[in-house]
């Protein structure tokens, strides 16, 4: 276990996952890009988020994570979800066009190239089930749960866990201790 400053307590195995994954990116030929790392966070959240019940048909519904607008992760992606499974759920990978269409996702990724439709968008979108991601400024605090900002060169993480919560969503408090949290943090 690590202390941080903050007195908060992160298990060793989170940070071994973590550096498995950032690893995992960084043995690939290529540099390492934001996008790369994005699409890992995308795939860790599906397996440290839970989804209501309701949320799947069937226990071989896949879990799908998708992508609202200019998708800026080229093929990065759908290598890093393509064949893997979560909780025996497949992941899928689909682009959407607009609000009426991410009934069916769990993770909905809004691009950048969205941001002036942001309030519109969470206007229109389901209310529960649906983990939206986002890397513009403010995202989290606009009614997105998570957003992937850049900072110093890093990606960091900020949720809103009231939205999370309004949306029947549990983040894992592995993900919340790395996390800046917009809102009130909830009680365990």
């Amino acid at each position: 276990m690590f202390h941080m400053a903050n007195g908060k307590v992160i298990p060793l195995s989170f940070y071994r996952l973590l550096f498995g994954v950032l690893l995992a990116i960084s043995a690939s030929s290529q540099p390492i890009d934001e996008y790369e790392v994005k699409a890992a966070f995308l795939y860790n959240f599906a397996k440290f988020v839970e989804w209501p019940a309701l949320t799947f048909k069937n226990s071989r519904d896949p879990l799908r994570i998708c992508v609202m607008g200019q998708n800026p992760f080229g093929r990065a992606l759908v290598d890093e979800i393509g064949g893997k499974t979560i909780a025996g759920r497949p992941l899928v990978y689909s682009d959407v066009s607009d609000a009426s269409r991410v009934a069916d996702c769990q993770i909905l990724f809004i691009a950048s190239s969205e941001r002036k439709r942001l309030p519109s968008l969470f206007a229109l979108l389901p209310r529960t089930g649906v983990l939206t991601v986002g890397e513009t400024e403010g995202f989290a605090s606009q009614g997105g749960i998570v957003n992937l900002k850049l900072e110093g060169g890093r990606v960091r993480l900020e949720i809103d866990v009231e939205a999370a919560g309004q949306a029947h969503l549990r983040i894992s408090a592995k993900v919340l201790n790395l996390a800046e949290i917009v809102g009130a943090r909830p009680k365990p």
